[in-house]
């Protein structure tokens, strides 16, 4: 951690006497110049070339995942088969619009599930869903859209599935989400008390579905991922009524985050809004208003919800957390993490998995969002040990300890996906300011 901060400091230290064009051509020099991101890039897609399952360790395909990767793979895969792979979704979509998180082949579904999900015309497969959550359906329409941006194939909207075309059943999604996961009071959608952007939810044994422990809670992370799906499901119909309907729908969600979600005084957004009642579980004394959620501020930011100010307070409050923790990154899921044993399993202590865990899957989300907004220096610096530890380690691995040691999956497509992207992004800018 010392010589990552130390690297940040000597590349601040040599860009920051510069001014205007000058200082980005010289920063634009060194990003080409800068041959481990052409190192991790070429890793990244020889690591999606081998398919479409969430890397090694996952043998199924997942919407939130292949949502991170998909552009990528439309440059390293036959584009007909990534076609073919989205519209398998659709084939296990429910009667009232329920999207399911991700399928499998028969033949590897080995693990026991007491709610597998079938489908009449796709008998191949077995679907599945982590219900704790309220991110797939807009995970989906989000990947429909990158897909058609990245090749222009529009015909998948006009696709027939089942009877329904595809741009119908996105359609039939959001009304699912309206009616099954939407809050009157607040005008925002829930889902079970997770830790951040995660599947797996708090006090409760049943780890990944709603059951009787389940405590419902409003997020930043699935509100801000329902904004960006509605912004790509408005662009993607050409009937003007129904665009105008969803661009509404995202600009109410929109304000109902601002005003319930966002922390005005403390510049965050709060972790969660209960329903009815806060989890039993949680330790007394505990305020969980005090966690700060990385992962989910940077889909916020992707939605819009946030001015170039409040993005730099915001990465400026992720890197302290980095410092105050010892993390390796912004991927640092949240800070500070959750007590011990508020969630059960794996992931009851403190800095397991997505309680507090350093993701990249996430943290490159974010380096794209300093992009984005113009943050370059910053992106190029907070870049850096997400690069270093894929070189480091020879792959792309799901998660990191606090230490820095590897986790999960070897090989997981999302990091590599997100931090690909980055990379692209980045040598876009500097390819254009040389």
């Amino acid at each position: 951690m010392k010589n990552v901060m130390a690297l940040g400091f000597l590349l601040f230290v040599g860009f920051s006497h510069l001014q205007g064009v000058n200082s980005e051509k010289v920063l634009a020099r060194q990003i080409l110049k800068d041959s481990s991101l052409c190192v991790v890039h070429t890793m990244a897609q020889k690591l999606i070339k081998t398919g479409f399952n969430a890397g090694s360790g996952y043998s199924q395909v997942w919407i939130r995942d292949f949502n991170t990767f998909v552009e990528t793979a439309l440059d390293v895969q036959n584009q007909k088969d990534i076609r073919t792979a989205l519209l398998i979704f659709f084939a296990f979509q429910q009667p009232n619009g329920e999207m399911i998180d991700g399928y499998v082949l028969k033949k590897d579904f080995t693990w026991s599930d007491d709610h597998p999900y079938m489908s009449t015309t796709d008998t191949t497969h077995i679907a599945f869903k982590n219900t704790v959550e309220t991110d797939q359906e807009s995970s989906l329409i989000q990947c429909v859209g990158k897909y058609i941006i990245k090749i222009g194939d529009t015909s998948i909207l006009s696709q027939k599935v089942d009877g329904k075309t595809v741009l119908e059943r996105m359609e039939m999604m959001v009304h699912y989400l309206m009616k099954e996961k939407y809050c009157d009071k607040y005008g925002l959608i829930w889902g079970g008390t997770t830790a951040d952007w995660g599947d797996v939810q708090a006090c409760s044994d049943d780890l990944v579905d709603i059951d009787s422990a389940t405590t419902p809670a409003i997020s930043i992370y699935d509100n801000a991922m329902f904004i960006i799906a509605l912004d790509y499901l408005s662009k993607m119909t050409s009937n003007r009524v129904q665009s105008q309907k969803w661009k509404s729908l995202k600009n109410s969600i929109a304000q109902n985050v601002r005003k319930y979600l966002w922390d005005t005084k403390h510049k965050k957004f709060i972790p969660h809004i209960y329903i009815d009642k806060s989890p039993m579980c949680f330790p007394l004394g505990f305020d969980e208003s005090k966690i700060y959620y990385h992962g989910g501020t940077a889909i916020a930011i992707e939605a819009g919800l946030l001015n170039k100010k409040e993005i730099d307070e915001s990465n400026k409050h992720m890197l302290d957390d980095v410092q105050l923790s010892g993390a390796q990154s912004i991927g640092l899921t949240l800070y500070p993490p959750y007590p011990k044993n508020v969630f059960h399993g794996a992931m009851s202590n403190p800095y397991i998995y997505q309680n507090g865990g350093d993701w990249t899957w996430f943290g490159a989300r974010m380096i794209q969002q300093l992009i984005v907004n113009g943050f370059i220096k910053e992106a190029y610096i907070e870049m850096q040990p997400m690069i270093k530890r894929v070189i480091l380690n020879k792959g792309f691995y799901e998660w990191y300890d606090i230490n820095g040691k590897p986790a999960g999956s070897g090989n997981f497509k999302g990091s590599a996906g997100t931090l690909d992207q980055a990379i692209e992004m980045l040598l876009k800018w500097a390819d254009g300011h040389r």
